[in-house]
This record gives C-alpha cells, structure tokens and sequence, in this order.
C-alpha cells in the first residue's frame, strides 16, 4: 500500500510542477504593445488599454502610496509573498532594475499578498534582508490582489505613464524581461 501511497505522491508532485511550467510558458505570450502614447480606452480595468484601477496601500515602513499619484511614471505593480519560491528568485532582478531605472521615472511597486503571511513583520524583515528600496505595500484585505486577479504569483503588470495598463506577466521576471517591456512604452 505504501508503494502506491508514494506513485501517487510522485504523480501529483509531476502534475504540479506540469502546471507550474505549462502557466508560466505558455500563458505568458505577451502581446506586441500596440502604441505608447495612447490615454487608453477610457474605461478602468484591468486588460491591456484599460486605466489602471486606483488604490491607496500602507508602504512597509510607514507612509501609503497611491497608484494614480504615480502618473508621468512607468510602473510595474507586482504581486508577490515572501513565502513564493519564484517570487524570492525575482526580488534581486527586481532591485537591481530599479535602482538602475528610477531616475529615468521607472517605478517598481510590490504588493505584497499580506493576508498569507504569517505577521507583516515577516514582510519587513524580508524587506530587510533583500535590501529592497522599491516601495513595498501591504495588501492585508486582499483588495489589490483581487481587483488585479493575483491568482497565480509572481504577477506583474506594466502600466505605462499614462496610467494605462499595457502588458501583464505571471511568473518571475528578470531584467531582460522588465527592459524589454519597458522600453516598449511611454
């Protein structure tokens, strides 16, 4: 019975990992980015060319950050936890762009998915030892994950300066994946 108790295990373990390369390959495609200096559709949401949906979130360390103060900036809002492997592996790429970035008005928002934490001081002391200076915002409510729909994370989304969504990606990013979707937009 143990022997079919551990092809069982192995199975699933299989089917997870399956699922975890399938989403990230190839539900990931992104879309050529149409034009950069559009003002979007007009209408708020979430798909590519919608206005991005405001919010206010309490930033680790004090202090909130608004989306919609951020306009004339490029941002990438990213969902995340500190306990999500592929999220940990993203953090170093993440700073790095952006302390390469931010005086050329790029802005990394991390939005940490607070409500599966174990204590928002395991968010600060995360903070802490990735030496991450991008804002980081707690999440506590889940308001921001459920309007940006963070059911699978990492989730990033590019909003341009406009304040228009125009790419969004699952899964980690590095770099060349930040640089190559930033440098298409206004």
């Amino acid at each position: 019975m143990k022997k079919y108790h551990n092809a069982w295990a192995i199975v699933v373990l299989l089917g997870l990992l399956g699922w975890g390369i399938f989403d990230a390959e190839f539900l990931n495609r992104q879309e050529p980015i149409a034009s950069s200096g559009e003002h979007g559709n007009g209408q708020i949401g979430i798909e590519k060319g919608n206005t991005a949906p405001d919010f206010e979130l309490q930033q680790v360390g004090g202090g909130t950050v608004k989306l919609s103060d951020l306009r004339g900036k490029k941002v990438i809002l990213n969902l995340w936890a500190t306990w999500c492997p592929p999220c940990r592996a993203e953090m170093p790429d993440m700073q790095r762009y952006y302390e390469e970035n931010k005086e050329q008005g790029v802005v990394i928002l991390g939005v940490n998915l607070t409500d599966t934490e174990t204590s928002p001081e395991a968010v600060a002391d995360f903070v802490k030892l990735y030496g991450i200076t991008f804002p980081i915002l707690l999440d506590p409510e889940k308001e921001v994950a459920n309007v940006y729909k963070a059911i699978s994370i990492p989730t990033s989304y590019i909003i341009d300066s406009n304040g228009v969504v125009q790419n969004k990606y699952i899964g980690p990013m590095s770099e060349e994946i930040m640089e190559n979707m930033l440098s298409a937009i206004k």
